[in-house]
């Protein structure tokens, strides 16, 4: 009898977070603990923004609730944008990119595909300070498959199983829909000497609330809520060896709202910054600290972070939270051309 009860507070536990995922889904966009490796997704005034380089390509891939469900939602993310016209505009540039997202969450297959453009200008304001602006567009399809989902009222009271032939009353209108989606953002940089850098940002996504249902309607607001974004972030050059990278990150969408701080650093380990190994650590306000280690390689980088559960989520599944990981790559258009360029940020 207490194997059965556990077995069904288990599984109400899931049907609460599907049902979450897919009718409350404005409170559930997608997330990366790196948001600072995912430059588009949390601010499209990041498009072409590249103190380093002229270009730069870079996937991200998270997997969350491994212990909870029993498929583990999973995130990819591919993107990459670029500067240009910085030959034909005074102290400025355009910004074009585009990113690829791909979600896949629990037993339903809830998959969610995105797909959106950048577009982004760039004006220096003086010497020592950058301003953007930017918005990104695209589209995004999201479907289900309800013969993998298990209701109430298929449990059968009898054998204490349930049993996925019996017809339920949950009526889907359709299993897969799309729309239109479109975000827009600010950015803002300040470097006043070669050994300080500071950055902050604010987006709103889905400024064009678009909706967003399975179900027939039922007078329920199924438009997405907007969601606000904004960060800062700096880089300090301590010395030769050691660079300091403290951020802050906050989102508010409708009822849901995350806040992220904590700070990395880079130590040089070839003496000339072509070699450099990255730690840090966040933490998610009442949620989870957020180890990180990373190493780069001349225009290659490398992060993981493990998402360690520090709330009461922690007892139902065994304090294991996500794994992150990403992985970029900046360049120049033109061999020899990183050398003629100074960078905004500080460098070894």
């Amino acid at each position: 009898m207490m194997k059965r009860g556990m077995y069904l507070w288990r599984f109400g536990f899931c049907c609460l977070l599907a049902l979450l995922t897919m009718n409350l889904s404005y409170a559930q966009d997608l997330r990366f603990s790196q948001w600072f490796n995912s430059p588009l997704t949390t601010n499209p005034a990041n498009t072409g923004f590249i103190p380093d380089a002229d270009f730069r390509i870079g996937a991200n891939y998270r997997s969350q609730f491994i212990n909870v469900m029993d498929v583990p939602y999973k995130t990819i993310s591919i993107f990459g944008d670029a500067q240009i016209m910085r030959d034909r505009i005074e102290n400025g540039w355009l910004g074009v990119g585009g990113v690829i997202l791909r979600d896949v969450a629990g037993s339903g297959n809830l998959t969610s595909t995105k797909v959106y453009g950048s577009l982004a200008y760039h004006q220096m304001l003086g010497l020592s300070s950058l301003l953007s602006a930017g918005f990104n567009l695209g589209w995004a399809n999201k479907r289900i498959d309800p013969t993998r989902l298990k209701f109430p009222d298929q449990f059968n009271q009898a054998t204490g199983f349930f049993d996925a032939g019996v017809p339920t009353n949950v009526a889907f209108n359709s299993t897969s829909i799309g729309y239109m989606d479109m975000q827009v953002g600010l950015n803002y940089a300040y470097f006043p000497t070669e050994d300080l850098y500071v950055n902050g940002g604010f987006s709103v996504h889905h400024i064009n609330r678009p909706r967003e249902t399975f179900f027939t309607e039922t007078g329920f607001d199924n438009r997405l809520a907007p969601r606000y974004i904004g960060f800062v972030n700096a880089s300090i050059k301590v010395n030769q060896q050691v660079i300091v990278n403290p951020m802050a990150y906050y989102t508010n969408q409708a009822s849901a709202s995350e806040l992220v701080g904590g700070l990395s650093a880079n130590y040089n380990l070839s003496g000339d910054g072509e070699t450099q190994v990255i730690g840090g650590m966040y933490y998610r306000i009442g949620e989870s600290l957020i180890p990180l280690i990373g190493f780069q390689w001349k225009n290659f980088r490398m992060s993981f972070t493990y998402d360690v559960t520090t709330s009461s989520l922690a007892q139902y599944n065994n304090a294991r939270g996500a794994i992150e990981f990403s992985l970029l790559k900046h360049g120049f258009y033109s061999e020899g051309q990183g050398n003629l360029r100074q960078s905004l940020c500080p460098t070894f």
